[in-house]
C-alpha cells in the first residue's frame, strides 16, 4: 500500500508517525511525505536551507521513505494562505503518490500551521469522490505531535482522542529517535516532550494502553474497508 503523510513542518512527520513510518517501510510498503513548509523561517535555531534539506534527506533515509513532496508556503503563516492552495497542493501529493491511507495533524493541535494543514489535508481527501480516475482512500488518521497535540488547550475542539494503536516495537523506536536527531536544533533535554526519554516513554505508554511493546496512537477519523 502507499501512505502518504501530511505534514506542516520538517520534522512532524517523525514526532508524529516515525516509528510507524519505518515499520510499513520495512514490511515494504511505500512511504511518502508532503511537507507544506520547506522553509521554518520563523524556527528558532534555524539551520541553513542546505543544512535543511541535508537534515530532511538524512532522516527520511534513516525511516526509508520513498518520496518528499516539499512546498514553500509561509511559516506559521497558513492562516494568511487560501484554503485552496493549500488544498490543490495536498491533492497533487495525492495523486503523485497513489495514497491509499494519509496520517496527518490533528484539527486540535496548539500550532496554527498544523490546524490549517488538517484542514486542507480533510478536504483534500475528498478527491476520489470528484474524480473517478483517483483511487479512493482507506483511511485518514490523525498524529500526536509531542510539544504541540498535548498543548490544544482549546476546550471549545474535541482533543486528541486514540483510537488506533500501531505496534512498532523498540528497534522501530530508536529509528524514530534517530531520525529526529538529524534535525538541527528540534530536539530538547528532558523533561521537553522532544527528548529521547520522553518520545521513548510515550511510545511505552501507548504500548501499555494497546498490550503492545511500544506503539504509536492515531485517531481514525476516516476508514473504508480494505
Amino acid at each position: 500500500m502507499s501512505y502518504l503523510v501530511v505534514i506542516a513542518h520538517p520534522d512532524d512527520e517523525v514526532l508524529g508517525a516515525g516509528a510507524t513510518m519505518y515499520k510499513l517501510a520495512q514490511e515494504g510498503h511505500s512511504v511518502n511525505v508532503c511537507i507544506l513548509s520547506g522553509d521554518v523561517n520563523a524556527r528558532n535555531f534555524r539551520p541553513s536551507t542546505v543544512e535543511l534539506n541535508e537534515d530532511v534527506n538524512s532522516s527520511m533515509n534513516i525511516l526509508g521513505v520513498d518520496r518528499v513532496i516539499t512546498g514553500d508556503f509561509p511559516n506559521i503563516e497558513f492562516n494568511m494562505v487560501p484554503h485552496l492552495k493549500l488544498v490543490q497542493f495536498i491533492e497533487n501529493a495525492i495523486i503523485e503518490t497513489g495514497a491509499d491511507v494519509i496520517f496527518t495533524h490533528h484539527p486540535a493541535d496548539l500550532n496554527n500551521d498544523h490546524l490549517h494543514t488538517s484542514l486542507a489535508c480533510q478536504a483534500a481527501s475528498r478527491l476520489f469522490q470528484r474524480r473517478s480516475d483517483v483511487k479512493p482512500l482507506k483511511e485518514i488518521l490523525f498524529m500526536e505531535v509531542p510539544s504541540s497535540t498535548e498543548w490544544g488547550l482549546n476546550k471549545t475542539m474535541n482533543q486528541f482522542s486514540p483510537n488506533t494503536f500501531i505496534e512498532v516495537g523498540e528497534e522501530s523506536v530508536d529509528k524514530k529517535i534517530e531520525a529526529l536527531a538529524q534535525y538541527r536544533g528540534v530536539m530538547r533535554d528532558y523533561p521537553h516532550p522532544r527528548s529521547n526519554e520522553a518520545i521513548k516513554g510515550l511510545a511505552a505508554y501507548r504500548g501499555g494502553q494497546a498490550g503492545m511493546v511500544y506503539a504509536e496512537a492515531f485517531e481514525s477519523v476516516f476508514r473504508r474497508g480494505f
